[in-house]
């Protein structure tokens, strides 16, 4: 069974709104034969990353930049993973009060050397999360577990 990883830091209340609707989107009703699988960005591992057939990724932006936590999931799985895991689909979240500019390049610098191919286009919320950011969130965990469905 295909598997989809999201792998997320979601320290604020922000982020944890877009967390659960990206889950909401990817265990639609509609989506049949995939796994989804959570793993906090601190807690996830190489083998997690191994095991999926896809990626989401949520972060906030601070000061401009990926969470400390995202950053530390890529530096644990960047060389294990490197090789394996090339041409696999992802897409991610960003919540940020300013800028979000610096964390989505760091992610498309980060992803681009692995490898990975950007399945849909981000969900990126500035500010408190209003109902079509939410939407957009849930899509984005649709579209992606839609591209992993058997």
């Amino acid at each position: 069974m295909p598997t989809l990883l999201i792998v997320h830091h979601t320290p604020s209340p922000g982020m944890q709104a877009m967390f659960e609707q990206v889950v909401a989107g990817a265990t639609t009703d509609e989506i049949e034969g995939v796994e989804v699988r959570r793993r906090p960005a601190l807690g996830a591992t190489a083998s997690d990353v191994l095991e999926a057939d896809g990626y989401l990724l949520g972060t906030p932006a601070n000061l401009g930049y990926i969470s400390g936590a995202l950053k530390h999931f890529f530096d644990t799985i960047y060389y294990p993973c490197l090789d394996t895991t090339i041409g696999r689909p992802f897409g991610y979240f960003v919540h940020g009060n300013e800028g979000v500019e610096g964390a989505q390049r760091a992610i498309g610098s980060i992803t681009t050397g692995l490898g990975w191919q950007q399945a849909a286009e981000p969900a990126i919320v500035l500010g408190t999360p209003e109902k079509a950011d939410l939407e957009s969130c849930w899509e984005l965990g649709a579209t992606l577990a839609a591209g992993l469905m058997p």
